[in-house]
């Protein structure tokens, strides 16, 4: 597999493109595919090949990166390492946009798997501190919606001030609600929730990155500790309709509106 880490690896593969869509990251470092190669290096390198070539880029990102934000665990390399992709990406005078998605759910996903067959268990164990809400989404609407942003890309020959593009589903809740909400999809039975002293549950996350097992990483366990939703969401702006729910969570839903949401046709 090519680094493509040079303005010239891209410029090849791009050339023919109106627009390009970035979707590439890693959970954790292996071998040369580190944080710094893949989440800054490269998509700078990309974002030049793709200012040269005059084509636009949007870039999927994540949730939960603002800086500016004084609870942003720098300590964590993963969500530093995105970060700065995104600040290389602004810097880079190229024709972008970020989409930052909230976390996902559908089929393949290696999180969503995981997620998925933990609301099976009849006892689930959560981190005690994870008591941030999330706003989860299906996998198919952020395809869906990065599909016409891109299309709009195409057929716009003006440059769109608006460029940062926070999506998320139409339910805020917390993890455990969210869990929850998953099961009921397949028994009304609900499980034992068992929660983690926070130490343990740090402990075990670093366990989880020393190993490579499982989705849940110590940057994740800084992410379920606070809030990370979309202050705007524009997920179903981009829909032109309401995102689909996750689960059948119908009571434990915090931050919602009827006149938030458009109406369905």
């Amino acid at each position: 597999m090519e680094a493509l880490l040079s303005a010239r690896d891209w410029a090849p593969l791009i050339g023919n493109f109106d627009v390009i869509i970035n979707c590439v990251g890693i959970l954790r470092q292996q071998g040369p595919a580190t944080y710094a190669r893949v989440h800054h290096q490269s998509l700078g390198c990309l974002a030049e090949a793709a200012r040269t070539a005059q084509v636009r880029l949007i870039h999927v990102s994540a949730l939960g990166l603002r800086e500016s934000d004084k609870s942003f665990p720098r300590e964590s390399k993963f969500l530093t390492s995105k970060l700065h992709g995104e600040n290389v990406l602004r810097a880079s005078g190229a024709d972008w946009r970020i989409v930052r998605p909230s976390l996902l759910d559908g089929e393949g996903g290696y999180g969503a798997k995981w997620i998925r067959r933990i609301t099976h268990w009849p006892i689930v164990y959560l981190p005690a501190d994870a008591t941030g809400t999330i706003a989860a989404l299906d996998v198919g609407d952020l395809g869906e919606a990065i599909a016409t942003l891109a299309r709009k890309e195409i057929e716009s020959t003006t440059l769109d001030s608006e460029r940062e593009f926070d999506c998320g589903g139409p339910h805020t809740q917390t993890l455990e609600a969210l869990v929850a909400a998953m099961r009921r999809v397949h028994t009304l039975r609900p499980a034992m929730q068992i929660r983690i002293p926070a130490l343990l549950a740090r402990i075990a996350s670093h366990v989880c990155d020393l190993l490579h097992v499982t989705p849940y990483s110590y940057g994740h366990y800084q992410l379920l500790r606070r809030d990370n939703c979309p202050r705007h969401n524009r997920l179903p702006e981009l829909l032109c309709r309401v995102p689909r729910a996750i689960g059948l969570n119908t009571k434990k839903i915090h931050n919602t509106s009827p006149t938030q949401w458009p109406v369905e046709p």
